[in-house]
């Protein structure tokens, strides 16, 4: 039958032939093009698929928190004496050593001190060894009458008179050596105002703003200089739920808890330190608990006022059954997984996800440690869906 043919009988046909009928031509196989209908039933192709097997290993307990980091100490750098700035030896914002020179005050009335107090002490140092002399000899009278006098060559009165004065010279003597360890002291005084007057880091660090430029006046224990930083090691400091404290006070009990602090989308690798610092309330009106962590910063990453991402591991689950987290599919019934079952198939499981953690899913249950899921292809699949595989994802295995 031609082509035209067969278009005139369907227009023939729709018009005078009931709509049943038509359904029994359909059904009779009669086809425009003179062939029977092929009734054969279709299947679906395999789905390519990327599957990894459930993995049962040690996986770290976490805790995220906001954090900020601190300057492990800050220092106010002021003088210890009074006078005109000369020079500054740093520039803003330097790191610096412990014992490095940071400021210059003028020395010159200070250097002059010094000299006076030798001089004193050299005037009161030659009275004191005079003055030993003269006692020495007022000793040796003093024998010399007292035998004497037993021999009635001399009278009590001399040998008395005598006496007395070497009593009074040793007094004066006396007087001399405090004297001396006085203008000691001044000297010694005198030569710390001379070094004060080279001011030096008290502790290594980065400094800050420059407060007191060259050629203006410090005064003693009023000025602030600059402020130094230590951020080697540097403090994190933030807060957890009141709920965790028993978990913590355990941990802490039983050792150190490790922290890692990150900069928020900065790709900076994270900084590792320990909590050093457990407050010993909670915060009643936020219900919290304050902690502070001491990271070694010697990449120097952390900086004081930072916001940081803080992941705090509060133990170690032993044994958990973990699965990349690109294998769960959320859905309104929860979280599915779609596992590899008999004959290629693929089966639908509804899991539990406790947490999900360095692109890893800890599962809670649904699943068993001889599973293997499905992590690339889950969308073209329904139930029973044929699969072939065309990767398999190795794990890897933290160690505990």
């Amino acid at each position: 039958m031609t082509r035209i043919a067969c278009i005139r009988l369907l227009i023939h046909l729709r018009t005078a032939v009931p709509a049943v009928l038509l359904a029994g031509l359909a059904a009779g196989g009669v086809g425009c093009t003179g062939k029977p209908a092929d009734n054969t039933p279709r299947t679906a192709p395999p789905v390519a698929v990327t599957t990894a097997p459930v993995v049962q290993k040690p996986m770290p307990v976490q805790l995220k928190a906001i954090g900020t980091v601190e300057a492990y100490s800050t220092v106010a750098v002021k003088t210890q004496v009074s006078g005109p700035i000369l020079s500054v030896h740093f520039s803003e914002g330097q790191e610096v050593r412990r014992g490095q020179t940071l400021f210059t005050i003028d020395p010159a009335p200070f250097a002059a001190a010094v000299q006076r107090a030798e001089a004193a002490l050299a005037r009161t140092r030659a009275n004191l060894e005079r003055d030993r002399a003269l006692w020495r000899n007022a000793e040796a009278d003093v024998q010399r009458y007292a035998e004497l006098v037993a021999k009635d060559y001399v009278t009590r009165q001399q040998y008395d008179t005598v006496k007395a004065n070497a009593e009074a010279l040793q007094a004066t003597l006396q007087a001399d050596e405090a004297s001396v360890r006085a203008d000691e002291a001044e000297l010694l005084n005198a030569r710390l105002d001379l070094g004060y007057c080279t001011v030096t880091a008290p502790a290594s660090g980065r400094t800050g703003e420059l407060l007191v430029h060259a050629g203006n006046m410090a005064r003693l224990n009023e000025t602030t200089l600059v402020q130094i930083y230590q951020i080697r090691p540097i403090y994190v400091d933030f807060t957890v739920p009141e709920q965790v404290l028993p978990r913590l006070r355990e941990q802490m009990r039983r050792g150190h808890m490790t922290v890692s602090a990150s900069i928020p989308d900065s790709g900076a690798p994270a900084e590792r330190g320990a909590v050093t610092f457990l407050d010993s309330t909670v915060a009643s009106g936020t219900g919290t608990i304050h902690l502070k962590a001491t990271c070694d910063n010697a990449s120097g990453v952390l900086w004081p006022g930072l916001f940081v991402d803080v992941l705090l591991v509060l133990d170690t689950e032993p044994q958990a059954l973990v699965v990349p987290a690109q294998a769960v599919v959320p859905s309104q019934e929860g979280s599915l997984v779609y596992v590899v079952a008999a004959g290629n198939t693929a089966a639908v499981r509804q899991v539990t996800v406790d947490r999900i953690m360095a692109g890893e899913a800890v599962i809670r249950g649904g699943l068993r440690a001889d599973d293997t899921v499905i992590v690339d292809g889950q969308m073209r699949l329904t139930p029973g869906s044929r699969i072939t595989i065309r990767q398999k994802v190795e794990p890897e295995v933290i160690q505990p």
